[in-house]
């Protein structure tokens, strides 16, 4: 299991500018977690139960067929994260199909879970998912541009020199009965073929590309989506590849989608351009320039080895700071080594 670092807090305010907050890392009890964690931790209150959403579930050709994306129930996050392994259950998933078909392809692990305030039951859920698929899971559909070409230039994955690079993108599942069972409603963000960067280039054995690792926050009529941007910006082409350029369009991005169009996300999706939400789901726009990493302080690409970057952000409103939080991850040389956390003191205006 890689080393995580936690050095700082990334507080990140929304609207109001309030003043500086303050606060103090303490020591805590080591807990136990006894079932699969990957990702942000998804959760939700449903009546008086607290009900998180650890792991991972679907097809994958690196690491097998996984069955381990659970749910889990407690009278408050204390009890729950100190649960058995015989108190997580799984739920009903809908299952991967044939490559050609509509439907869910690669695996998933929720990142978020918004409730929809409309149903007073609490029942009706939607989680955001990071899905991660390869050439082989989603080979390229010229019909609908999807999917990834499979070439000798596709870059190394994370097992080895036979294993390929994965790429990620963003979906929504909802559920009825509170997250016992959920049914898939499609991707709202993703990266095409083009963007993919392919050897020589790519030596991170990480991502070919693509969006992932999201992290999401309802707001009047739309739910913003924080996420993690591993394209190139633009078309990929080898002859003129631009590593400053490359990381000119990566880091955290966001992004967002109507309320309204959560049960038919499908292209609904509208990235940040720099000044508003204009740019398609499947193209690219513009990540949030305060928490990209200069070249000075050891920025770099996401498909080098060496380039440092922000990613997977992670985003809860803080009772005692009374302000948003951002955690976030940063990467330091190659996922191999330990990853670090970063975070700063800035403001963010949406």
């Amino acid at each position: 299991m890689q080393l995580f670092i936690l050095l700082s807090w990334l507080i990140s305010f929304f609207v109001q500018e309030p003043k500086d907050p303050k606060f103090k890392l303490i020591p805590a009890s080591k807990v136990k977690f006894n079932s699969f964690v990957d990702c942000n931790m998804a959760e939700a209150w449903v009546a008086d139960t607290f009900r998180i959403f650890p792991g991972k579930y679907g097809e994958d050709p690196l690491w097998g067929y996984a069955r381990d994306l659970k749910y889990s129930n407690g009278t408050n996050a204390s009890i729950v994260f100190q649960n058995t392994a015989d108190k997580f259950f799984n739920p009903i998933m809908p299952p991967n199909v044939p490559i050609g078909q509509k439907g869910l392809h690669g695996a998933v692990w929720f990142e978020t879970v918004y409730q929809d305030t409309k149903d007073p039951s609490g029942l009706t859920l939607y989680a955001l998912y990071h899905n991660e698929n390869y050439p082989i899971t989603l080979p390229y559909d010229p019909k609908t541009k999807e999917g990834y070409t499979n070439s000798k230039l596709w870059p190394q994955g994370l097992t080895g020199p036979e294993s390929p690079a994965a790429v990620c993108r963003i979906g929504i599942m909802k559920s009825t009965d509170g997250g016992k069972s959920w049914d898939n409603k499609g991707i709202i963000l993703e990266d095409l073929d083009p963007r993919m960067i392919l050897k020589p280039h790519n030596t991170s054995n990480t991502f070919a590309g693509g969006v992932g690792d999201p992290s999401a926050v309802a707001s009047g009529d739309y739910l913003y989506v924080f996420y993690g941007e591993y394209g190139y910006p633009g078309v990929y082409d080898a002859k003129n590849y631009d590593p400053i350029k490359e990381a000119s369009g990566q880091c955290i991005s966001i992004a967002r989608i109507a309320l309204k169009d959560l049960d038919q996300p499908v292209g609904k999706a509208k990235r940040w351009d720099g000044k508003a939400f204009t740019i398609a789901h499947n193209s690219f726009g513009k990540p949030v320039a305060s928490l990209q990493i200069s070249k000075a302080d050891g920025g770099g690409a996401a498909s080098s080895p060496t380039g440092g970057f922000h990613w997977g952000p992670s985003v809860s409103w803080n009772t005692y700071l009374n302000c948003w939080v951002m955690m976030m991850g940063k990467v330091e040389g190659s996922l191999g080594r330990a990853i670090k956390f970063l975070f700063h003191l800035i403001r963010i205006k949406i």
